[in-house]
This record gives structure tokens, C-alpha cells and sequence, in this order.
């Protein structure tokens, strides 16, 4: 076959009925080609860029959208749990008392238990349940030394403010003298 024009006779445009719609498609099809011939579309800026379309032809966006602002993660089990075992400490920081960081141990081993006895859903499993006496008593031992770094900031801090007053005073007592000469 050949790329050639088939003879006017081959389409009649009489014949085919055309809307309002449809001719003001083809009058902004055809300006939109003049502007193109004559270049009125170069060098415009971010030419050559990625769009950022920000879901708008996706059909599943409401469900993106909805697990973004819920904070929602769908992983494997195994991979979950691996997260969670390495945020489990600064969840139990946060906790008060032992008995709530003894729950949330206990509840963290029996999802590791649960996950232990599915069938693999992804890469297997390597977290191990956490020993809850161990766990409560590096719990403390933080908990501890948070403390004594606070208290010693308060130290520092009261060191801080005594020399400032100190030098406030010391000026104010060089002042007097200076007056009173």
C-alpha cells in the first residue's frame, strides 16, 4: 500500500452531517495546528518535563488516596512483623506503666506466634517472639537514664541561669560604684 491521498470523489464531506461539537473540535484541532507549523509551542517552559498528572487517569485513586491519608501499609506478614520489631521499643518509650509495656509485648509475640503458624505470604519469617522480662527490664533501664539525662539538663541548665544572674549582678554592682565616685 501506498501513502498516497485517496481521490477527493473517495470521501465526500457533505455527506457526513456535522454538530456543533463536533465543529468546534475541528476548528481548535485546526488553530492547534497552525500554532504548532509556526512554532508557537517551542521552548515554552518545562518543555521535555514529566507531566504530573497526580492520579487523575488512575481508576483506583480514591483507594490510594484514602490508604495515604489513613497511613495504611498493606505488607507481607513477615515484613510487617520485621517493622514492628524494629519500632517496638519506641512504642514501649512511649508507654507509662509496666504492666502496659508487658501487654504490648505479649501482644507482639502472639502476632510473631500467629505469623509463625500461616503459610508463607512472601519472604519468611525471621523475627523471633521477644523475651517480655528482658524487654520490661531494658524498658526501665531506659526509662532510667532518660531521667538522669533530664535531671542532669535541669542541672546544666540551673548552672546556666546562676552564672547569668551572677554576671547581672557583678554589673549592676560596677555600675553603683561607678555612680556613687
Amino acid at each position: 500500500m501506498t501513502d498516497a491521498q485517496p481521490p477527493a470523489a473517495f470521501f465526500d464531506p457533505y455527506a457526513v452531517a456535522i454538530d456543533d461539537e463536533v465543529a468546534i473540535a475541528l476548528l481548535a484541532e485546526m488553530h492547534l495546528r497552525k500554532a504548532i507549523e509556526r512554532g508557537d509551542f517551542d521552548d515554552l517552559p518545562g518543555s521535555g518535563k514529566p507531566l504530573d498528572l497526580q492520579d487523575l487517569h488512575d481508576p483506583d485513586w480514591w483507594l490510594k488516596a484514602f490508604m495515604r491519608r489513613e497511613k495504611l501499609v498493606v505488607l507481607p506478614p513477615s515484613i510487617q512483623l520485621r517493622k514492628d520489631d524494629a519500632a517496638l521499643d519506641g512504642l514501649l518509650d512511649e508507654l507509662w506503666s509496666e504492666d502496659d509495656v508487658r501487654e504490648e509485648v505479649e501482644e507482639f509475640n502472639r502476632r510473631v506466634l500467629r505469623g509463625r503458624y500461616q503459610p508463607a505470604a512472601g519472604p519468611p519469617l525471621v523475627t523471633m517472639p521477644r523475651d517480655v522480662e528482658a524487654t520490661v527490664t531494658a524498658w526501665a533501664d531506659r526509662r532510667e537514664a532518660r531521667a538522669a539525662q533530664a535531671r542532669e539538663q535541669a542541672r546544666e541548665q540551673a548552672r546556666a541561669e546562676a552564672a547569668a544572674e551572677d554576671g547581672r549582678r557583678r554589673s549592676r554592682r560596677r555600675a553603683r560604684r561607678r555612680r556613687s565616685r
